[in-house]
């Protein structure tokens, strides 16, 4: 009862774990998503405080004069006064005068080093889709100032003469407030690359590899200037991956799509508190159900004691009453038979003694045999769960199977080793034998990738034998050859058949490596063994043996031509007459 208790509470404390583990990680992910709403907020907040700072610029009469006067220096000058004002008291980081032709006429860093002014910006989208329809977004690292940001872009027709006005926003203060925040937080744009991150390890890094198609809009559009983004390592694996490696520590993976460009927003959080919430859990659960379980054995084991007790005093009684009785009557006739019955009863001891010896050895051969098939089974089914990820602990689970197996081997065969089987022997067909041992050999053959072959000829002899026990030897020599060509090279097992006048050979031949001719003679004897231990008790050839030779038959062991090594079963063939008598 113990390991029943045992393992239903290891099973109850696993599917306690599980369930801590679910409820404590998406208690995580919620509070990381209610993170990302308040943030994407915040981002939306920033970009719109600028969304209509372009169309209103393009209403200075400044900047409509140097629209109309390209030309004209002192004009551009003026607006670009003009742009360096409005930067400065609106916020923004930059803002840019084009022309139709995407060419900067003016900028409010018209007197630093870096000046927009005379740079040509045609190949950006925020020019394209402003000068198409009417106004443009697109976030893209600066090709001539180098620093990132965000481009609002809006057109306006000045006296027939198209203009672009762009505001650069700079996004980069959030980023900071996360990092100083201890925010896991990263925007990723419609690309797919990491354009804002509390990390600096992520930043500019593809979320998945990038498509031929998003390199080739990457290099046109020049949106991260000369950064290497498509040669750096994605930041997952697969889509829709929920976790990811920071640090050495794995961390619980949200997302949040933005309404800003197809932008996706990112939120991760360490996954530590759930492992071990789900771990005390499992820990509580299973010290509690095993309580629980020695209480259960405690009042189980005292209640069958008291059962016994009662049975055993009313047993006495009754045998006290029954003997009392037979000697009132016997008493006169033991004591003329005293010295025989003295002996007598000294047999019978002795026989009872014998007879429930066996009794009990097949009762605990029953009872032990039961239970590891229930424990193998039990370890087999947690190993295919999948829920032992640990490798050191498979390993232990797979060492315990394989003591376990031993065991039930050394149970089975020491029964068959000691089991006198009775039975009349009859004509057996040897043909059909041999194939029906084949075909229980057949899937361990498959799974070696061994083949056995058997092309008989002539008519089906028929040898006077048990059908049944025929085919156990037969299946035990093909296991021993099964074992023998594990490992070599292209390894072969065929069966062959020879029938003469007087005699039938079954000979099994395979191509391992043989058998030591000093151990020839010592292969079937009991408990003798060539594998490594552990591996066979060495009974399989010996109860082979007995049984061949209660045929009437031998059983003979040959390193066969060319290597390996041949059984050869040699019974006395049956003439028609006797086949047709039987």
């Amino acid at each position: 009862m113990w390991p029943l208790v045992v393992f239903c509470a290891a099973l109850a404390a696993g599917a306690a774990g599980i369930a801590a583990w679910h409820v404590a990680k998406g208690a995580l992910a919620q509070r990381v998503d209610q993170s990302l709403v308040l943030t994407a907020r915040t981002i939306e907040a920033e970009i719109e405080r600028f969304r209509y700072l372009p169309s209103i610029a393009l209403e200075d009469p400044r900047i409509r004069a140097a629209v109309v006067t390209p030309g004209d220096t002192a004009m551009t000058v003026t607006a670009s006064r003009a742009l360096e004002v409005i930067a400065r008291q609106s916020g923004a980081d930059e803002l840019f005068l084009m022309d139709d032709t995407g060419t900067a006429i003016a900028s409010s860093n018209w007197q630093d080093d870096r000046s927009f002014v005379g740079e040509n910006y045609a190949f950006r989208p925020y020019f394209k889709n402003a000068m198409n329809g009417g106004a443009g977004r697109f976030y893209a690292v600066g090709v001539t100032t180098g620093e990132p940001g965000y481009f609002l872009s809006s057109r306006a027709d000045i006296a027939g003469r198209p203009a672009v006005i762009v505001v650069k926003v700079d996004l980069r203060p959030l980023q900071d407030t996360w990092v100083d925040a201890g925010d896991t937080l990263a925007v990723a744009d419609s690309f797919g690359v990491i354009i804002l991150s509390g990390l600096e390890d992520w930043l500019y890094r593809p979320l998945l590899p990038l498509s031929p198609e998003d390199r080739a809009a990457i290099v046109e559009e020049r949106v991260f200037a000369g950064l290497p983004v498509a040669e750096r390592a994605p930041l997952l694996e697969r889509p829709g991956q929920e976790d990811v490696q920071v640090d050495g520590s794995n961390r619980l993976l949200r997302r949040q799509a933005l309404p800003v460009d197809d932008w996706v927003l990112l939120g991760s959080t360490s996954l530590a508190p759930a492992v071990r919430g789900a771990s005390i859990t499992a820990g509580v659960v299973l010290l509690t159900a095993l309580a629980l379980g020695a209480l259960m054995q405690t009042w189980w084991q005292r209640r069958r004691l008291i059962d016994m007790r009662l049975r055993q005093g009313a047993l006495l009684e009754a045998r006290v009453a029954e003997r009392t009785a037979a000697l009132a009557i016997e008493i006169e006739e033991r004591r003329r038979t005293e010295d025989d019955l003295r002996a007598a009863q000294d047999a019978l001891i002795h026989s009872e003694k014998m007879a429930a010896l066996g009794r009990m050895s097949a009762a605990i051969v029953h009872e032990i045999s039961q239970p590891l098939a229930a424990m193998e089974a039990t370890l087999a089914a947690t190993l295919l769960s999948g829920t032992v990820t640990d490798s050191y602990a498979t390993s232990r689970i797979e060492k315990a199977r394989s003591h376990i197996r031993r065991m039930l081997r050394t149970i089975r065969h020491l029964k068959s080793f000691s089991r006198k089987e009775a039975g009349e022997r009859s004509p057996v067909p040897v043909d059909p034998a041999i194939r029906n041992a084949m075909e229980l050999v057949a899937p361990r053959a498959s799974a070696g990738g061994v083949s056995i072959g058997f092309d008989p000829e002539g008519p089906v002899p028929v040898v006077l034998a048990g059908q049944v026990r025929l085919e156990q030897v037969l299946v035990n020599l093909l296991m021993n050859a099964l074992d023998a060509v594990a490992g070599q090279d292209g390894p072969r097992i065929r069966v062959e058949r020879r029938q003469s006048e007087t005699a039938v050979e079954i000979a099994v031949v395979d191509n391992g490596p043989g058998i030591p001719t000093s151990l020839l003679t010592r292969v079937v004897e009991p408990f003798f063994s060539t594998k490594k231990t552990g591996e066979s008790l060495g009974l399989g050839l010996s109860i082979s043996r007995n049984i061949v030779e209660e045929f009437g038959g031998q059983l003979t062991l040959s390193n066969a031509a060319g290597g390996g090594t041949c059984a050869l079963l040699t019974f006395e063939a049956m003439a028609s007459d006797r086949i047709a008598a039987a």
